[in-house]
C-alpha cells in the first residue's frame, strides 16, 4: 500500500526535463521510496517507470511507477515539469499563458487530492509560475519553490571558472533576480576558494557585462544546437528535491518569495535560499550595489507586467 511508504515524489511532466530529473533523483538519494510519474501521455509514463526501476537495484529500492494526481496526496514533494518548451528565437516569458493555464489544471487537483508537501516548479517562466503556483494553491510561501536562477549560476559558476582557468569546483558565485534576461550576477558576493573575486582579478564593467550576457545567452545556444536544454536543470531540481527530502539546509539560488527584501513584495525571484524539509528555511538577503539593486527592481517589475497580464 502507497501509505507504508515513507518518502515520497509525484513528478508531472514526463518530458526532457522530467525524465532526466527522475533519472538523477534516483541517483542523488537514498531516502526516498517511491516515485509515481504523472503525464498525460499514460503510455510514456508506464515505460518510463519501468524503465527507471531498471537502476535500482544498482541505485536504492524505489518503486518507480505511473499514476496520476490522485497520488499526490501522501507524497513530500510534488515536482512540475509540464509545459510548452521554448523553441529557437523564444524567449522564456512567450510561454507565459500557454504554461500557465497548463498549471492551473495540474495544481487544482494535486490540491484537491490532500497534497500536504512541497511543490517545486522548473517550467518555464518560473518566477511567474512559481508565484502562480502559490497563488493557486494557497500554500504557505515556504512550501512553493521554483528552480530560478540555479543553474544560471551554475552556468556562471563554469564561465569564471574558463576564464580564471580554475576548478569549477574553486568558485562560488549566484546570478539573482529572474532566471531570463533582466538577471544578474551579484559580483562583490562571488568567491574563488574562499576569497572575494577581487582579490583574484580585476574585473572591468564591460567584463562583467559580458559575463552576464554569456550567462543570458547560454540557454538559447543549447536549443538552438540540440532543440532543448535539460541535463542541467534537471540535476538542480533532483539537487533541490534531495535538500527537501534529506533536510540538509543547503543554500542555493532559487525562485523565492519576496516579501520586503530589495522593497518588493508579493513575487518569487531567484534569491539565494536555504532548503530543509519544509521547503525554504530562510531567505537570504545579500547587500547590493546602487546598480544591483537598480536590477534588482527592474527584474521584478517586468515580472510584475506579465503577471498582471495573466487572465486565469
Amino acid at each position: 500500500m502507497l501509505d507504508e511508504y515513507t518518502h515520497k515524489v509525484v513528478l508531472v511532466g514526463d518530458g526532457a526535463v522530467g525524465s532526466a530529473f527522475a533519472f538523477s533523483l534516483l541517483q542523488s538519494t537514498h531516502e526516498i521510496d517511491e516515485l509515481v510519474i504523472v503525464d498525460r501521455n499514460q503510455q510514456k509514463a508506464t515505460g518510463d517507470a519501468v524503465d527507471l526501476a531498471d537502476i535500482t537495484p544498482l541505485t536504492s529500492p524505489v518503486r518507480v511507477v505511473a499514476g496520476n494526481y490522485q497520488d499526490a496526496h501522501n507524497a513530500d514533494v510534488v515536482v512540475i515539469t509540464a509545459g510548452v518548451a521554448r523553441k529557437p528565437g523564444e524567449t522564456r516569458l512567450d510561454l507565459v499563458n500557454k504554461n500557465a493555464a497548463i498549471l492551473k489544471t495540474i495544481v487544482d487537483p494535486i490540491v484537491a487530492a490532500g497534497f500536504k508537501g512541497v511543490f517545486v516548479i522548473s517550467s518555464n517562466p518560473v518566477d511567474i509560475l512559481t508565484t502562480l503556483t502559490q497563488r493557486l494553491s494557497g500554500f504557505p510561501k515556504e512550501r512553493v519553490i521554483g528552480t530560478g536562477t540555479s543553474l544560471d549560476s551554475m552556468r556562471l559558476r563554469i564561465l569564471l571558472s574558463h576564464r580564471l582557468h580554475l576548478s569549477v569546483n574553486a568558485v562560488d558565485a549566484q546570478i539573482l533576480g529572474e532566471h531570463g534576461d533582466t538577471s544578474f550576477a551579484a559580483f562583490n558576493e562571488i568567491t574563488i576558494n574562499g576569497k572575494p573575486l577581487a582579490e583574484r582579478v580585476q574585473l572591468t564593467d564591460q567584463d562583467k557585462e559580458e559575463i552576464e550576457d554569456d550567462v543570458h545567452k547560454a540557454g538559447g545556444r543549447i536549443i538552438g544546437n540540440k532543440g532543448a536544454t535539460f541535463y542541467g536543470v534537471a540535476k538542480c531540481l533532483a539537487y533541490i528535491t534531495s535538500a527537501i527530502i534529506e533536510n540538509r539546509n543547503v543554500v542555493l539560488p532559487i525562485s523565492a518569495p519576496l516579501e520586503g527584501q530589495y522593497g518588493i513584495n508579493g513575487i518569487y525571484l531567484g534569491l539565494p535560499a536555504v532548503i530543509n524539509s519544509q521547503g525554504i528555511g530562510q531567505v537570504i538577503e545579500y547587500p547590493l550595489t546602487v546598480d544591483e539593486q537598480a536590477k534588482m527592481t527592474h527584474s521584478a517589475k517586468a515580472m510584475k507586467t506579465v503577471l498582471d497580464s495573466i487572465q486565469l
